[in-house]
């Protein structure tokens, strides 16, 4: 029998160890983040992603399928930075920030759509189908379901998904989670996916500098069987075969993901999320920590090319963090204006972020504690679960979801189309309107733009003009005029068509170039239906998908003999 003291003695021992491997297993288990570093690199990833877009914006879809020119690629200007607060690429994520703030972590997907479906931005492609869904009462999951969305695998939660790795330093779970909630209101299968790739980059950015790292981390967090999964890992093996070319490689993956038909499939060409995410993976790999050459070869190679090198440069400049950003690209920024459609300017958006990133780790299981007077993020390593495997070409079944009249009540736009119909008849009595869209606020004006009184539309969707028609009989014997003043936002232009009786009269473009001070006077010559009872319509439809709003201030009828 040993004696009391040995016992204690081996307890003792026992103890250590037992100590030594729990303070083992916490430096393992556990991911250190001081509150300083994190805030460094938080900021630098909004500011890069302000610096890529606003870089890049100037060549946006000029060169589709064609590298951009070295001498047509635009040099960097510092002012350029304070444009990005204007740009789509910024603003539309923090609709979700602004969720999360609002109703917490757990807030449901129906009231995500809600807050999404009462955005007042103009949208495009598999947002605006998104958002047109759900605002005729198609709740998600089903606004982004192939069968209602005609555009899930395009670009669009791609390049809306940096905030969800942000906001989850370490933890990929997250943007996984969060793509579920948010890329689920516009996107389905690789457009979602793509989403929670870039979200995980960033997660992962906060710990890891080697890029190619940074990607097959990332990449853990999708489906391994998806295109856009295939995507990642082919881009990763043509660096690997050949890192100085990128030229080569953008050839590789042209012939691949933009010229085979088994790549195509759900796509809508060039904003596709694969082609575009093959592109913010060509200046993440060959810019080699390069913040210029991460952005310009992200620009260069085409298709979206201020999107992309945005994402780019976010997951890039994360891993320097703010203080190590040249000065070139900070040095005139004003960090005072909010972004457009938000609540936040740059200060707002750093606290959101970090509520919400506070709330994060303490729910992942982490602890925020005290090192030398410091606050330090302990974060809990845990592997990432992809969603399930979803195929937007041969979807699963719809859940059949759709809001109730409670919620309907809560989106401002359900009953847009009655409010758009009485501002017609308040406008130009008699008239109806068909197939408005709610984007850039439409309706009727006290003045606009010098006028008084302005009739505001604007086409449904791309491709789906806006019309204003009404019955009108013209007396026989006398000659008959269609008198118009139409105008068009100052950085946009639409085109005007008049028919009657399916009869085109007229087609003339409505912008920069054709209007004077913003208004044109149309008049149409209506003699030759004179004595008939004809159906006029007067079309206002968009020339490309930028501030397509048509903006009416006179539509008569005159009359004389």
């Amino acid at each position: 029998m040993r004696s009391p003291i040995a016992l204690r003695i081996v307890a003792m021992g026992s103890l250590m160890v037992l100590m030594s491997l729990a303070a083992h297993a916490e430096q393992t288990s556990h991911l250190r983040l001081p509150l300083s570093v994190y805030r460094d690199k938080m900021r630098a990833a909004w500011i890069g992603q302000m610096v890529g877009v606003a870089w890049g914006a100037p060549t946006e879809f000029r060169w589709q399928d064609k590298i951009i020119p070295e001498a047509d690629m635009p040099g960097w200007k510092p002012s350029l930075i304070n444009d990005a607060y204007g740009q789509d690429d910024l603003y539309v994520e923090m609709t979700f920030l602004r969720t999360l703030e609002q109703y917490g972590l757990n807030v449901s997907i129906r009231q995500a759509g809600i807050d999404f479906a009462n955005s007042k931005y103009p949208l495009w492609c598999a947002n605006n189908a998104g958002r047109t869904n759900l605002r005729s009462g198609i709740a998600p999951p089903d606004s982004s379901h192939p069968r209602f969305n005609k555009c899930p695998n395009d670009i669009d939660y791609q390049i809306e998904a940096d905030y969800s790795g942000i906001i989850a330093p370490g933890l990929p779970n997250w943007p996984v989670q969060l793509g579920e909630k948010f890329g689920r209101l516009m996107n389905y299968g690789d457009g979602m996916y793509a989403g929670q790739f870039v979200g995980a980059m960033y997660a992962a950015a906060y710990f890891e500098s080697d890029i190619p790292t940074i990607v097959e981390t990332a990449l853990k967090a999708i489906p391994a069987e998806s295109q856009y999964a295939e995507m990642v890992r082919d881009v990763l093996a043509w660096y690997r075969a050949d890192p100085v070319d990128w030229q080569a490689t953008w050839r590789r993956i042209q012939r691949k993901y933009r010229e085979n038909p088994e790549y195509q499939k759900a796509s809508n060409g060039g904003i596709d999320c694969k082609i575009n995410g093959a592109y913010v993976l060509l200046g993440l790999l060959y810019g080699k920590g390069d913040p210029d050459q991460t952005i310009i070869i992200s620009t260069r190679a085409g298709m979206d090319s201020d999107c992309n090198p945005s994402t780019a440069a976010g997951v890039l400049f994360t891993t320097m963090g703010a203080s190590r950003i040249p000065s070139r690209f900070v040095e005139a920024l004003n960090e005072t204006p909010r972004f457009s459609h938000t609540a936040y300017n740059m200060g707002g958006l750093m606290a959101v972020c970090e509520k919400l990133t506070r709330d994060i780790v303490r729910r992942s299981g982490g602890r925020i504690v005290k090192e030398g007077g410091e606050e330090v993020f302990l974060i809990p390593v845990v592997p990432p679960k992809p969603s399930k495997l979803e195929l937007s070409w041969a979807p699963g079944p719809i859940a059949n979801s759709r809001f109730t009249r409670a919620e309907m009540k809560k989106i401002r736009f359900a009953g847009f189309m009655e409010e758009m119909q009485k501002a017609v008849t308040r406008f130009a009595p008699g008239w109806r309107i068909a197939r408005c869209g709610p984007d850039m606020q439409p309706g009727l004006y006290p003045e606009w733009n010098g006028r008084k009184n302005v009739l505001v539309t604007h086409p449904l969707e791309r491709g789906v003009a806006c019309v204003l028609s009404r019955k009108l009989k013209i007396p026989a014997g006398l000659s008959a005029k269609l008198l118009l003043t139409v105008g068009h936002h100052p950085s946009g232009d639409w085109d005007l068509i008049v028919r009657a009786d399916r009869q085109e009269l007229l087609r003339q473009t409505v912008g920069k170039d054709t209007a004077v001070g913003g208004w044109l006077d149309v008049p149409v010559d209506l003699s030759a239906f004179a004595g008939r009872t004809i159906t006029l319509e007067l079309v206002n439809e968009p020339t490309g998908w930028m501030c397509e709003a048509g903006y009416w201030a006179r539509i008569e009828v005159a009359t004389e003999r």
